[in-house]
C-alpha cells in the first residue's frame, strides 16, 4: 500500500498540503478503529468543556496533530484542548477540529467521525477562530463506518471521497453532491420532547401525525447519536436533523459546538443545496465568540429546514395547540 493520500484534482492548490495531511490522519485513525482495541473506549477524564473523554478521543487528537505538523498550519484548535496550539510560525491556515465525533459509540461499533473547519490564519490564535463562520474557506468531515469516507467543501460545491483500503488513497467518488429534497425522514432525540421549545414540538407533532395531520404524509424517525453519521445519511438521502436548545440546565444554547462541529457541517450542507440554521437563522451567519461555544442546530433538505424556521414565526396559539389547526402547513 502506498502512503495515504487524496485525489487533489478538485482541491484548491494552496490547500492541497493541508488536505493531504488530513487524509493521512484520517487513514491512520481509520486503521486504529478497524483494529477494534477495546481499551480505546475507556474513560480517561474530561475535555475542556467538561464532557467525558475516551482514550480514542485523545489518540485521534494526537494523530491529527502529528499528521498536520508540516502542512502549512499555523494554529490548531481542538475539542480536546482548552486553547489553540501553535504549529508552524509561517503557516497560512488555522484549523479547528473535533478529532472524534460520536465517541460514546466506540464500543457499540456505530459510525463515528472527524469534523474540521479551515480558516485563514491571523497573527493571534484566538483571532484566527473568533470570527464570522462564513470566513471559513474549507470544512468537512471524515466518517469511519462500513466505508471510510470524506465530505468536504471549499465553497464551490461539496465533494465526496472514499478511502480505498488497498491503496490508502481517498478517491473522488463525486465532485458535487446534491441533497435530495423529498425524503420522509427526520432525526431528533425524541426522549427530550418535554424539554423542547414549542415550535420544535409543533413541527415534530405534525411529522408524527403523518397522513392524518397537517403534513398529510407519513414520516420515519432516525436517531444515531453520531453527528457525522446523521450528516452523511442526509447528504445521501435527504431529510432533516434537529438538535434544538431546550429547557434543561446546560442546554439553553444547544449542545453542539459552533466552531468545529456546526459551522463545517453547515458548510457542506449549504454547498450541497441544503440549509443549516439554529432553528431560525443560518448557522454560517453566526459569529464565533468562544472556542467551545455551543449552538442549536437544524440542517438538511432546504424545504424542510425552511419549514422549521417558519414554525418559529407562528403565533403562540398555533404552536401551543393541537396539530389540526396549523392549516398554513397543510400538505
Amino acid at each position: 500500500m502506498t502512503a495515504p493520500s487524496i485525489d487533489t484534482t478538485h482541491i484548491p492548490a494552496a490547500l492541497r498540503p493541508l488536505m493531504l495531511a488530513m487524509a493521512r490522519g484520517g487513514a491512520a485513525l481509520a486503521a486504529v478503529i478497524r483494529r477494534g482495541d477495546a481499551s480505546m473506549a475507556a474513560e480517561v477524564g474530561t475535555n475542556s468543556d467538561g464532557d467525558g473523554q475516551k482514550r480514542l478521543d485523545l489518540h485521534a487528537d494526537a494523530l491529527f496533530r502529528d499528521a498536520l505538523k508540516d502542512a502549512g498550519l499555523r494554529w490548531y484548535a481542538s475539542e480536546e484542548l482548552q486553547d489553540p496550539v501553535a504549529m508552524q510560525p509561517d503557516g497560512a491556515w488555522a484549523l479547528a477540529i473535533d478529532p472524534l465525533d460520536g465517541s460514546s459509540n466506540i464500543d457499540t461499533n456505530v459510525s463515528i467521525g472527524t469534523i474540521f473547519a479551515i480558516y485563514p490564519a491571523r497573527d493571534e490564535a484566538e483571532a484566527s477562530f473568533l470570527r464570522p463562520a462564513r470566513d471559513m474557506i474549507g470544512g468537512g468531515f471524515i466518517i469511519y463506518g462500513p466505508r471510510c469516507c470524506m465530505m468536504v467543501s471549499f465553497g464551490a460545491g461539496t465533494q465526496f471521497y472514499t478511502l480505498n483500503p488497498d491503496t490508502g488513497c481517498f478517491d473522488l467518488t463525486a465532485a458535487r453532491v446534491t441533497i435530495p429534497d423529498n425524503a420522509s425522514e427526520f432525526a431528533i432525540n425524541a426522549s427530550n420532547y418535554r424539554h423542547w421549545p414549542r415550535p420544535v414540538r409543533a413541527y415534530i407533532d405534525d411529522c408524527v401525525a403523518g397522513s392524518d395531520g397537517p403534513r398529510a404524509r407519513n414520516f420515519n424517525m432516525r436517531w444515531i447519536a453520531s453527528l457525522v453519521a446523521e450528516t452523511h445519511r442526509i447528504l445521501m438521502r435527504g431529510g432533516i436533523f434537529l438538535y434544538p436548545a431546550d429547557a434543561r440546565p446546560g442546554y439553553e444554547q444547544g449542545r453542539l459546538r459552533l466552531l468545529y462541529e456546526c459551522a463545517p457541517i453547515a458548510l457542506v450542507i449549504e454547498q450541497a443545496g441544503g440549509r443549516a440554521t439554529d432553528g431560525a437563522l443560518p448557522i454560517l451567519d453566526r459569529q464565533v465568540t468562544s472556542l467551545h461555544g455551543r449552538t442549536p442546530l437544524v440542517f438538511g433538505s432546504a424545504g424542510k429546514v425552511d419549514r422549521v424556521a417558519a414554525y418559529h414565526d407562528l403565533p403562540e396559539a398555533e404552536v401551543s395547540a393541537l396539530f389540526g389547526i396549523r392549516g398554513l402547513f397543510r400538505a
